[in-house]
């Protein structure tokens, strides 16, 4: 009877346990906690952000993104130019062997345009990232109202640049 209750614990416990896994590996690499912040209804774009993990001996490379819920994903990166932040579309972005690149509010992240519809706090959406090793992972975006706490985003910045 004790270990009927116990399995019945653990498979009630167990989807929860699996939808606060927001971690993937593919190969090398390691995609920690792909986010979105939660826009206004109105907004024509939204940005993905996550932490790419190199384990590996040898570099990999980002080349794109896509997903069904935009029309449209680019990698872009804020630079600082002339005084002025500036964003700008980049071909591809570079994981170092034994190395990580953090695509973060105001840095590499991927620009989503031509939205079916914002999505709201506590939805996921599904994102395939493309790598020159590691090939096509597809992840999860959490739609969050704040910045994880690792990568608080600074005061003001949004995701509704426009091109």
């Amino acid at each position: 009877m004790l270990l009927k209750k116990t399995l019945l614990i653990a498979a009630l416990l167990s989807p929860s346990l699996f939808a606060s896994a927001h971690d993937y590996s593919a190969g090398n690499l390691h995609i920690e906690h792909p986010w979105s912040r939660e826009m206004p209804a109105v907004a024509p774009t939204a940005a993905a952000y996550f932490v790419v993990h190199n384990k590996g001996a040898e570099a990999d490379r980002l080349f794109g993104a896509s997903t069904p819920h935009a029309g449209k994903a680019e990698l872009h990166e804020h630079v600082h130019a002339d005084g002025l932040m500036k964003m700008q579309h980049v071909q591809s972005v570079v994981i170092p062997a034994g190395g990580e690149v953090k695509f973060e509010p105001m840095g590499y992240h991927v620009m989503l345009f031509n939205l079916k519809q914002q999505a709201k706090d506590g939805e996921r959406f599904p994102l395939t990232l493309t790598f020159e090793k590691a090939g096509a992972v597809e992840v999860e975006i959490a739609v969050q109202t704040e910045a994880p706490a690792a990568s608080a985003e600074p005061v003001g910045h949004d995701a509704t640049h426009q091109h």
